[in-house]
């Protein structure tokens, strides 16, 4: 398993955060969970303009082996999917880091607070 990015945060739930600019986040999945789904097939991603709160059921990854609920790990509004992921799910795969899912307006930035330092998610994991 790959390191953790130390520029992201991570929930619980296995959700990555990346802060961009104007309280916009990407989120994406960890290489953790990546790797205990299997090959990604299919990604049911929130609709844009979608109000979404913490921890609230979002979306849906189906992979070779299970189907998984996918949480917004803070409150916002779906501004952007990740539109390539419908035709290559897979990109999850090969690059869980770098490949989004889908792009939030921040309701409260101090949400990002109760996420998981890189080191503190790797913890949780071991």
């Amino acid at each position: 398993m790959s390191e953790c990015p130390e520029s992201l945060k991570y929930a619980a739930s296995h959700e990555w955060v990346k802060l961009e600019e104007d309280n916009i986040i990407s989120i994406g999945i960890t290489d953790y969970a990546q790797s205990e789904l299997g090959d990604l097939v299919y990604l049911d991603l929130p609709e844009v303009g979608r109000k979404l709160a913490a921890k609230e059921q979002c979306a849906v990854i189906e992979s070779v082996k299970t189907a998984s609920d996918l949480f917004s790990p803070v409150s916002g509004e779906v501004l952007e999917v990740n539109e390539a992921l419908a035709d290559e799910p897979e990109q999850v795969n090969e690059e869980p880091y770098t490949t989004w899912l889908f792009r939030l307006k921040m309701n409260n930035p101090a949400e990002l607070d109760v996420l998981f330092a890189a080191t503190d998610y790797e913890a949780l994991l071991d």
